[in-house]
């Protein structure tokens, strides 16, 4: 189930406080601005500094 676009559009990057993208297969939270992604899981973004992955370039 995707994320509720209405949630996704108040949710900020936690390092930048950028706003975020969502990968097309929408297990991802992106930050183009810290170029890191952040995991979705179980529908629940986990929105952890420490859980961040780098973008692959």
């Amino acid at each position: 189930m995707p994320l509720d676009p209405e949630l996704t559009a108040l949710l900020v990057c936690p390092q930048c406080r950028g706003r975020l993208g969502q990968s097309s297969d929408q297990a991802w939270l992106i930050c183009d601005q810290c170029r890191v992604r952040y995991p979705v899981e179980d529908d629940i973004p986990v929105m952890l500094p420490e859980r961040a992955a780098p973008l692959d370039s």
